[in-house]
């Protein structure tokens, strides 16, 4: 395994402000998934478009609806045959539609 790229001072200041915007907008996400104004349906179709919802992992997403803890996560995912490192951006078709008709 090589090692990482050399980044100027700059490049590292932008890296770690990406990364922050993305938590943060994953962040908001749960919330509102929590709150009950965003279903998995809206998600699966903001992360068309947007990355940093799209790098969320599956698990995570379940987490915030009401009801699943870790435990319940995790069996939902075995019970769809999702790999529990998986994210959303790489969800198979079949898995998006199980996953809506939770």
């Amino acid at each position: 395994m090589g090692s990482p790229p050399q980044l100027t001072a700059e490049q590292r200041q932008a890296a770690l402000a990406k990364a922050a915007q993305s938590r943060k907008r994953r962040s908001e996400i749960k919330a509102l998934i929590k709150s009950g104004s965003l279903t998995i349906d809206d998600v699966l179709h903001l992360a068309q478009d947007e990355d940093a919802v799209a790098k969320m992992r599956v698990k995570e997403l379940l987490e915030s609806l009401t009801g699943v803890g870790k435990i319940r996560a995790v069996s939902l995912m075995d019970r769809l045959n999702i790999s529990p490192t998986r994210r959303i951006q790489g969800l198979g078709k079949h898995q998006i539609l199980s996953l809506i008709h939770i």
